[in-house]
């Protein structure tokens, strides 16, 4: 079932990837209609970097959809207006998006926050922090479930619990082999082994969550903690280190950007090759771009970095046990709306 965005004004790029008669406003109205509190209503809060923006918007779109089946999914996007913001990404959160504030008096069935790309080596000094705390202040209270992918994650364990990151020696980058610990509901069904992509500098320890409350689901030897629950208040905290929304493509994008930033001397040191990601052949083809790159670091041989080449070989490995957990977060929602509080519309105007 497609999902209901924004009350039918749909962003040109994923209108662009679906049956358009299925965006129109008015068959919007038509297949939920009446129906428009059934389901489940969710809030998008998007915080990433603007070049990432409309990506992750597409990310959670397509993971939603993929996980709703015959459940209605009414998606409604917000921001943070402390982030900072360049003048085209400020047009499309006028068209597209709310101002954070406008859910302070909502009720939802739940809500998904991102993280951003830290600024600061403290979190609390972020420009947006405050915000981003009334944020988490509010799904508590508001939701019966929240997700917090990333930085959001370490975000709210520090508002709520005092439970610092850890700083990596290296990116924790690519794709990595998580084992399931316990049973819980969101991870019912899915095998005992699963794949997640990760992009991160920083960490949570399980041994730090645990004696705060944390239930950890799952665990990596190579990349530590993936996903991390505790209720707070009302809510159910859905935390992911790993980024299960992720696309095919979305880790050779990141290593792509980060070259390149190595290229213009941005960064000082060659990023290390997204581990359980790239197959043999092209492993091959990018050692050997490295070798040339380090040899001559300038921003005129980006052109010959094997992109197309080594994009044809991608497999994604994770979607479906994503959607799987996903799907199961959509049903706790669903399982609590009886006893929780009546969905509110998720249809405000948008004003710009």
């Amino acid at each position: 079932m497609p999902l209901l965005i924004n009350g039918g004004r749909v962003p040109e790029h994923w209108a662009q990837q679906q049956d358009p008669r299925s965006c129109a406003p008015e068959a919007s109205a038509a297949r939920y209609g009446s129906s428009a509190g059934r389901g489940v209503h969710i809030a998008l809060i998007n915080n990433m970097p603007d070049a990432a923006l409309e990506d992750t918007e597409a990310q959670f779109f397509g993971l939603l959809e993929a996980a709703a089946g015959d459940t209605p999914v009414h998606v409604q996007l917000y921001y943070l207006p402390a982030v900072p913001r360049g003048e085209h990404v400020q047009a499309h959160l006028r068209s597209f998006y709310l101002p954070v504030d406008d859910l302070w008096d909502r009720q939802l069935d739940g809500a998904i926050i991102t993280g951003t790309e830290p600024r600061q080596r403290h979190l609390r000094d972020e420009p947006y922090w405050r915000t981003l705390a009334e944020t988490f202040d509010w799904a508590q209270e508001h939701t019966a479930s929240a997700v917090l992918s990333c930085l959001a994650a370490h975000a709210s364990v520090l508002h709520s619990d005092g439970i610092e990151r850890n700083p990596l020696l290296d990116k924790q980058f690519g794709v990595f082999d998580y084992q399931r610990i316990g049973h819980h509901e969101l991870t019912d069904g899915l095998p005992q082994t699963v794949r997640f992509p990760h992009s991160r500098w920083n960490e949570v320890r399980a041994d730090a969550l645990t004696s705060h409350g944390y239930e950890v689901l799952d665990e990596s030897a190579n990349a530590g903690v993936n996903l991390f629950v505790k209720k707070k208040g009302r809510s159910l905290f859905v935390h992911f280190q790993g980024h299960p929304e992720y696309r095919t493509r979305t880790l050779l994008k990141e290593y792509r950007r980060d070259i390149r930033r190595f290229l213009k001397q941005e960064r000082p040191t060659y990023p290390t090759l997204p581990h359980g990601y790239f197959d043999d052949a092209a492993s091959q083809l990018l050692a050997g771009f490295r070798k040339r790159a380090e040899a001559q670091p300038s921003d005129g041989i980006f052109s010959a970095f094997p992109e197309s080449e080594v994009a044809d070989t991608l497999q994604n490995s994770w979607h479906a046990s994503a959607a799987h957990i996903y799907r199961n977060w959509l049903h706790y929602m669903l399982s609590k709306k009886a006893t929780a509080f009546p969905a509110a519309s998720l249809t405000p105007a948008i004003r710009g």
